[in-house]
């Protein structure tokens, strides 16, 4: 992906993230989250373990976002568990690439996630790509803000 709002000569990548990309992503997630951010073991976990799609957003080397689905086979759907972009990266399009990235990877036919109530930006993407809101999570985050559990259905999977 080529983005014209980058500084010149800059080139977004999204390529899968490893193990290897934990201190980068501790510094997103604190960066994007702050209280909400995950702790050291669901980071590690979010890297590591099957049947999740973990995809980077690279700029200059450097990780500036990154989305985490994890697939449950059993119940026939995943959850972004994930998505961020650092701050000065926003409104570049790279979250749009990076969820684009994951659903095209994903098997299964729907997918789930949640979002802060107060979060139009996230929210806005999320319905420009076909989410709707399926429910509501009533003080899920730090700060008794509520959760919106938002769906997909995926056309040609499953």
């Amino acid at each position: 992906m080529d983005n014209g709002d980058l500084t010149p000569g800059s080139h977004v990548e999204i390529i899968p993230a490893t193990w290897r990309d934990l201190t980068a992503l501790q510094r997103l997630e604190k960066a994007c989250f702050t209280e909400d951010s995950w702790p050291i073991w669901d980071l590690l976990g979010v890297l590591s373990l099957p049947n999740v799609v973990r995809l980077k957003a690279v700029v200059d080397k450097q990780l500036v976002g990154f989305i985490a689905g994890d697939e449950r086979n059993s119940s026939n759907l995943t959850w972004i568990v994930t998505l961020g972009v650092l701050p000065p990266y926003r409104r570049m399009g790279i979250g749009r690439a990076l969820l684009a990235e994951c659903e095209s990877r994903i098997s299964l036919p729907a997918i789930r996630l949640t979002v802060r109530r107060s979060n139009e930006a996230a929210l806005r993407l999320y319905q420009e790509f076909g989410y709707q809101q399926i429910g509501v999570w009533a003080n899920y985050y730090i700060g008794k803000e509520d959760a919106l559990v938002l769906e997909k259905k995926q056309a040609g999977t499953g």
